[in-house]
């Protein structure tokens, strides 16, 4: 996460909710409950159903890649795991950066994007920041492309979002102009794995913040929208251009002994605070996929 400061007392509504304070008892109920709200999200939990569930979410941390040129090959493969037929991840050059983009076509040329960036701060592995939003949105595509959908959906690994959001900006700056009408909506998912998920306030638009707190509550997670200060994420780049987005992430307290440090490690990730965002996420692109174009500009 890109020049990340959070002050404590903004931190602290969110800090009793961290769910490495839960009891395993309490957050059994918590994913329980989450699985029963929505029809969508009834599914039977066996490997293969339609919904992942945090045992598979786990198995994609047991082996992170930890030097920068393995990751963009490990994302490919992720996504090849996750059903993407060979070829169909194409690597975008713009300005120097390079995305990896996996296109779902839709009914219409309306789109969605779904993204998180691949780069690390290049101490650790970078795991909670942030290869568990590379997870998830492996996940997310899992299930999306098996289920009927009327918008095209981009699913998008974001580079060089350390070193001023270069993936997300060149991305957007690349979109021709009679065309951004018809981007309807940016989730951005950036670190997960240390808490419920919440939403950053001031990387975010006014009514993606809405949508994600309505679909938390028919989740039944805990669901905040925090300030940020001196920060940026990817989203803020669709926003600049008009394209309604959202930042979801999921830090505690502690995530600054973490987050740009050797400690940045797959133990640190909590796999049913990543399977949380992810089924908040998914929850979000059913609604607008379902909705107006124009809905939540």
């Amino acid at each position: 996460m890109e020049g990340l400061v959070l002050t404590s007392e903004k931190m602290r509504p969110h800090n009793q909710f961290q769910i490495s304070g839960l009891s395993i008892v309490r957050f059994l109920i918590v994913c329980v409950t989450s699985i029963l709200a929505l029809p969508l999200l009834a599914a039977a939990q066996e490997p293969d159903s339609l919904i992942s569930t945090v045992d598979t979410i786990r198995e994609d941390f047991a082996n992170v890649p930890c030097r920068s040129k393995e990751r963009q090959n490990a994302v490919r493969e992720l996504l090849a795991k996750m059903g993407a037929p060979l070829g169909a991840v194409a690597l975008e050059r713009l300005s120097g950066v390079e995305n990896l983009v996996l296109r779902q076509p839709g009914e219409t040329t309306d789109t969605i994007v779904i993204g998180a960036h691949y780069d690390f701060a290049e101490l650790g592995c970078g795991v909670v920041d942030n290869w568990t939003g590379i997870v998830t949105v492996a996940h997310l595509y899992r299930t999306i492309h098996q289920l009927p959908f009327t918008k095209t959906v981009l699913f998008v690994a974001f580079g060089k979002e350390e070193v001023g959001l270069l993936g997300s900006k060149a991305m957007v700056k690349a979109i021709p102009k009679d065309e951004v009408s018809h981007y309807c909506a940016m989730i951005n998912i950036d670190s997960f794995g240390l808490a419920y998920p919440f939403a950053l306030r001031n990387a975010s638009s006014p009514n993606m913040m809405t949508l994600a707190e309505e679909m938390a509550a028919s989740l039944k997670i805990p669901f905040y929208t925090v300030p940020i200060n001196s920060a940026d994420a990817d989203s803020s780049s669709f926003v600049a251009k008009n394209i309604p987005a959202v930042t979801l992430s999921g830090l505690s307290a502690n995530w600054r002994s973490i987050l740009h440090t050797r400690d940045d490690q797959a133990s640190k990730v909590n796999p049913g605070s990543v399977y949380l965002g992810y089924r908040l996420a998914l929850a979000m692109w059913n609604k607008i996929d379902k909705a107006p174009c124009e809905a939540y500009r």
